[in-house]
């Protein structure tokens, strides 16, 4: 009978991701109070978040609101910020309790890293619904041909979490790297690089130039209008109100975007280029993958207070000049004759 080489036996379980000089030897590493320290305030942002996000959901369906389009995306928003702050909470105990299964990757981290993509594309997906719906609104008075009805908006709804579970299940379908250490990540094992590429590049792209095009095409719609208004000699200081409006809520949007998922998109850019062992990035480059968490969840705490606190301020100019449109468009063209 043939004896194992133990020499062999020792490389054949040796590489992680891929590289041979990485230790297969699942140590603890962390210190506790580090992972206090991290994971404390995260659990405190995900039960914040949750609670802002519960009382958006429930004074939506309290007051009967969501007959408006606009309302049901805002609705949807809330939701897709809840579940991903439970999907965090859910991480962070994890984390709490087994934080080094988040180096080296366990089964126990595949349904809540799942769930918690799902949340977010789904996230992402309802902000760059909510651009384009607002764009719709500003630009029907001027093309009456289209009007965001109700139905669209919950069609929009349901496509986007067809698509978003679609997309953020895959891991569970089979593409993870629970038995494949080749191309494993070291961020977010037991994912695999390729699947996180798959996701954050293409995502990162929507997110940010959609609603960037839907703003700046509202601001620029504003100031047709406000032009014209003035070149009939018609008042334009509610035009001028909106536009101030509008402009300062979008680089809110912006910039709450930018500082929330920007960081994670480097850090999947980082994931794909690195070639050192997870030993060796603890603990700076663990503590950099735990604060971009707390910025996503700072994301959804910061949804309910953008997009709800000033969608009625905003909400309510829109309409207003949706009428004012209308009325001072008839008494332009009458006067021109």
């Amino acid at each position: 009978m043939c004896r194992a080489d133990p020499e062999r036996f020792k490389v054949g379980f040796s590489t992680m991701d891929g590289y041979p000089n990485c230790s297969a030897n699942h140590t603890k590493i962390w210190s506790h109070y580090l992972v206090l320290a991290l994971g404390i305030p995260q659990l405190t942002i995900n039960v914040a978040s949750m609670i802002f996000n519960c009382t958006v959901i429930f004074t939506r369906m309290a007051t009967k609101d969501l007959h408006k389009p606009i309302s049901i995306l805002f609705c949807n928003l809330a939701f897709s910020d809840l579940f991903t702050s439970v999907s965090g909470f859910w991480i962070s105990m994890l984390f709490i309790t087994n934080p080094d299964i988040t180096i080296f990757g366990s089964k126990d981290m595949l349904a809540p890293y799942a769930l918690y993509t799902t949340s977010i594309l789904s996230t992402i997906y309802n902000l760059v619904s909510i651009g384009i719906e607002r764009y719709l609104a500003v630009a029907e008075s001027m093309r009456t041909r289209f009007r965001v009805a109700r139905s669209h908006s919950i069609a929009v709804v349901l496509i986007n979490w067809v698509l978003a579970f679609l997309l953020g299940c895959l891991p569970l379908m089979g593409w993870n790297c629970l038995h494949m250490r080749r191309n494993l990540s070291v961020l977010y094992s037991p994912f695999c690089v390729n699947y996180l590429i798959f996701i954050a590049i293409p995502n990162f792209v929507v997110a940010f130039t959609i609603p960037l095009f839907t703003y700046l095409r509202i601001i620029i719609i504003l100031r047709k209008r406000k032009l014209r208004m003035k070149a009939c000699g018609q008042a334009t200081g509610t035009y001028k109100s909106a536009e101030i409006q509008v402009a300062r809520t979008s680089i809110f949007i912006w910039l709450l975007a930018l500082i929330s998922y920007a960081p994670f998109f480097a850090g999947v850019i980082f994931d794909a280029a690195n070639d050192q062992c997870q030993t060796d990035l603890y603990p700076g480059v663990y503590i950099f993958r735990n604060c971009t968490a707390m910025l996503i969840t700072m994301n959804c705490l910061g949804n309910p207070i953008i997009y709800t606190l000033k969608a009625k301020t905003l909400g309510a100019k829109l309409k207003a000049l949706k009428c004012l449109s209308a009325s001072r468009g008839r008494a332009c063209t009458i006067e021109n004759l």
